[in-house]
């Protein structure tokens, strides 16, 4: 928890303005429904309810506030074209807006951007977009998008920090107290660089006084958490860009005011937790959520006593995920539930050594998923890195002690991330 400090306000999104974002939306954003989960609610002993925004046509809520802002620009800004910056649903939208507004835009993306989110800015831009690729970074990319609009004079539509696009991003809060026939007892929402929560947290503010709202962000990039700590907007030097919806160095001015204003907590939760939420999510409700969109709904488990009994709401903020990266989160999952472990094992160079291995240590549910090996005849011992999955947590000791018992040399690895990330 934190004590909010008052400081001189800046931009707070008013209720007529986030009503003209309203009337812009129409025909263009999804009305997201508002579902019951009967999984999470049984869980918590709660009633949890999901705004679905990764059901927008851009499969996030990034639609709301791009639109907002670039259908809000006069004649004359429009025919100069606008701008921005992004590695995913951010550009999406712009793209999207430019082809519904027939405004031409131009969108800088990271060099190493996957092919499939290439492909959907293409699609959703539909010729009015030209992508530029440059830089290995969105740092690099934004570099270059901020440089583009002053040598063209084109309006740069910012993914979170511009009071319109704010404005359109609390339509979201809107819609579920619209969609809501009782009293919210706390609002979870993601929080990257702070539009979608300063949006509809000064909606809530306003018209749910009552509801706490807790902002939820990832545990490798806590700038939000660290800016609201600190009173003052901190720069993050360093990051873990694994929850790119929602990994951000520094947060906005203006989402920075509204959030430390509003938010009654501000929480970070685990990369490997959050890869959890995502496969049971999918497993148990098929629905497919980015590692952004999983945030708010990872949060319940450090509010189990707080919400038991109450009427949840969480934020599903995004779709749109990579297939490519499905091992890599299953992987992330199964390393935070204590279900998968590495070493480094010592085997004697000796026919027979691996066979004495499987069946005097290995136990009847333990599985071998990973094994390098290479044999040097000029040596006693050859090192290999092994994969174990087991099927409970319960049973690693059991199996340390099985290793020991057999005089098995070993080095455990997911206690040592440098040394982890260098071989596996």
């Amino acid at each position: 928890m934190y004590v909010s400090v008052e400081l001189p306000k800046i931009y707070s999104p008013s209720l007529e303005n986030i009503k003209i974002a309203e009337e812009r939306l129409k025909g263009i954003s999804v009305r997201t429904p508002l579902m019951t989960n009967m999984h999470l609610s049984d869980r918590y002993s709660s009633n949890i309810y999901l705004k679905r925004e990764d059901l927008q046509i851009v499969r996030s809520y990034k639609i709301r506030g791009a639109f907002n802002k670039i259908s809000g620009l006069n004649k004359e800004q429009r025919s100069r074209g606008v701008v921005c910056a992004s590695a995913g649903n951010h550009a999406q939208g712009v793209a999207y807006s430019c082809k519904e507004l027939k405004i031409n835009g131009t969108i800088f993306m990271p060099a190493p951007t996957p092919k499939q989110k290439l492909d959907r800015v293409k699609m959703f831009g539909d010729g009015f977009v030209d992508i530029v690729l440059g830089g290995d970074t969105f740092d690099d990319a934004h570099s270059g998008a901020i440089k583009f609009s002053k040598d063209n004079n084109s309006e740069f539509v910012h993914p979170f920090n511009d009071p319109k696009v704010i404005e359109g991003q609390a339509t979201v809060g809107t819609e579920i107290l619209d969609e809501s026939n009782l009293e919210i007892d706390y609002l979870f929402l993601p929080v990257g660089g702070g539009g979608l929560a300063a949006g509809v947290s000064a909606v809530f503010r306003q018209l749910s006084p009552n509801t706490k709202i807790i902002g939820v962000e990832p545990e490798g990039a806590p700038s939000m958490l660290k800016s609201i700590e600190g009173n003052k907007i901190v720069m993050l030097e360093d990051i873990d860009r694994f929850v790119d919806g929602a990994a951000v160095q520094q947060v906005g001015n203006l989402t920075f005011e509204i959030c430390r204003k509003n938010l009654d907590d501000m929480i970070t939760v685990p990369e490997g937790e959050i890869c959890s939420t995502i496969l049971r999510l999918y497993n148990e409700e098929a629905i497919v959520v980015e590692p952004a969109g999983a945030l708010s709904v990872t949060a319940l488990s450090q509010f189990r006593k707080e919400i038991s009994g109450k009427n949840v709401v969480c934020v599903l903020s995004g779709n749109n995920n990579d297939i490519t990266r499905t091992e890599e989160i299953r992987e992330r999952a199964l390393l935070y539930e204590g279900l998968k472990h590495y070493f480094i094992i010592r085997f004697p160079q000796r026919a027979g050594a691996l066979k004495e291995f499987v069946n005097d240590v290995l136990g009847p549910n333990d599985d071998i998923s990973y094994f390098e090996y290479s044999k040097k005849n000029n040596r006693e011992k050859g090192p290999a890195v092994v994969g174990l999955e087991l099927q409970s947590p319960n049973d690693f000791d059991s199996l340390v002690k099985r290793m020991k018992k057999n005089g098995i040399n070993f080095e455990y690895l997911n206690d040592n991330p440098d040394l982890f990330q260098l071989i596996v």
